[in-house]
């Protein structure tokens, strides 16, 4: 049991969390932190996040840092994460999660709404991804990166229509791939999770009727919790991955296979 402890511990690491303050990203804070892990949380909602990082704080004793930051303004990036390493030391750890859904038809859709998921969930990704590997390289730190990607990488969602992001969630497992080749001589490991149906905030809001068809479409017929991606983004982030790099883990009750 010690050694399992050892294996999966965050224990003296620190992670940051991209669109941590809600959903699939506050439910990876708090369980990195429950297993050792300090925390940064990066979210475009900055009270939210500040809420966040207080409660992840006086929950599990761990020290926190919040920000709000823009994922498609790479200044901004950069700017936030030189702070949150000047607050936390050292960062080790990230979980590249922030992302955006606009569900409408390809042919009713503006470039502008185009261009806005591309730039949060691929663009966004890259950026953050790119600032906190360059800030590994030039520390010698060997880190690990996990980004969210989506089942949506790989087939096309029904009865909802999401080009972009399907489009988008596929350009991340790409670059997912891509990084992890060209940073493993650094010692860092870059991978993905690409999760189905989830009940989030955000899908609480989605039509009672698609929810239903979703449930009835996966194989285990319901949709998926948060806290059950946590043991995926965690298996990935810690020492018992130490041999892991490059790899999409998709978690979506088995929806994939049919």
């Amino acid at each position: 049991m010690e050694m399992l402890k050892k294996l999966f511990s965050l224990e003296g690491k620190t992670i940051l969390v991209t669109g941590g303050a809600q959903g699939i990203g506050r439910e990876i804070a708090n369980h990195a932190a429950a297993i050792g892990a300090d925390v940064v949380i990066f979210d475009l909602q900055g009270k939210k996040a500040e809420q966040a990082a207080k409660e992840i704080a006086e929950t599990y004793g761990r020290r926190t840092y919040s920000r709000q930051v823009d994922v498609t303004d790479y200044e901004g990036i950069k700017t936030a994460l030189k702070q949150a390493v000047k607050e936390m030391g050292q960062i080790e750890l990230l979980f590249n999660n922030a992302g955006i859904v606009i569900q409408k038809p390809v042919i009713e859709s503006s470039p502008e709404e185009w261009k806005k998921v591309i730039d949060v969930n691929l663009n966004g990704v890259y950026y953050v991804a790119q600032l906190f590997g360059k800030y590994l390289i030039e520390t010698g730190i060997k880190g690990s990166i996990v980004n969210t990607a989506s089942m949506s990488g790989i087939i096309v969602n029904y009865p909802q229509l999401q080009a972009s992001y399907n489009t988008s969630k596929a350009g991340v497992t790409h670059l997912t791939k891509s990084l992890a080749y060209e940073w493993a001589e650094h010692g860092i490991r870059v991978n993905c999770i690409s999760p189905g149906y989830m009940f989030t905030e955000l899908t609480s809001f989605v039509r009672e009727d698609w929810r239903e068809k979703w449930a009835e479409l996966t194989p285990m017929k319901r949709l998926g919790k948060p806290e059950e991606l946590a043991g995926a983004v965690i298996y990935l982030l810690s020492d018992s991955a130490s041999f892991t790099t490059g790899c999409e883990l998709v978690v979506d009750g088995g929806f994939t296979i049919i």
